[in-house]
């Protein structure tokens, strides 16, 4: 078993910057891959970026590529979503996920693949 815990939401003027943390505890996380999702309000849950376990591999949707960063800290048990260049279009609530994996480079970005889901940080940005 699992538990992520997110923080770092908050409200941010569009251009501003936010770093999101997910806290992983109860299993191994080396051996999870990681990702960051989001759902707007009316709108379906959406990728956003993963990361392997070993780190060495990540996917980032089109809307973020080159505004945000994930990255993860296996001595902390701990992935961030560092995200630049805000738009109000990236208003939503914002999950962490994990899913077990065997392949140290794996990293998915279909949403059932991941078992374990935290329970979400809001983002807000203004225009």
């Amino acid at each position: 078993q699992v538990q992520l815990v997110e923080s770092g939401g908050g409200l941010v003027q569009a251009g501003g910057s936010l770093r999101l943390s997910c806290d992983s505890s109860g299993s191994t996380y080396s051996m999870f891959v990681m990702g960051w999702f989001r759902q707007a309000p009316g709108k379906e849950r959406e990728f956003v970026t993963t990361i392997s376990p070993s780190g060495r591999n990540s996917e980032y949707a089109d809307p973020v590529k080159g505004r945000f960063t994930i990255s993860r800290d296996s001595a902390k048990n701990t992935v961030y979503l560092q995200m630049n260049s805000l738009k109000p279009e990236d208003t939503a609530v914002y999950y962490c996920a994990a899913a077990f994996t065997l392949n140290n480079n794996n990293y998915y970005t279909a949403a059932e693949y991941y078992s374990y889901w935290g329970q979400g940080t809001q983002v807000t940005v203004s225009s």
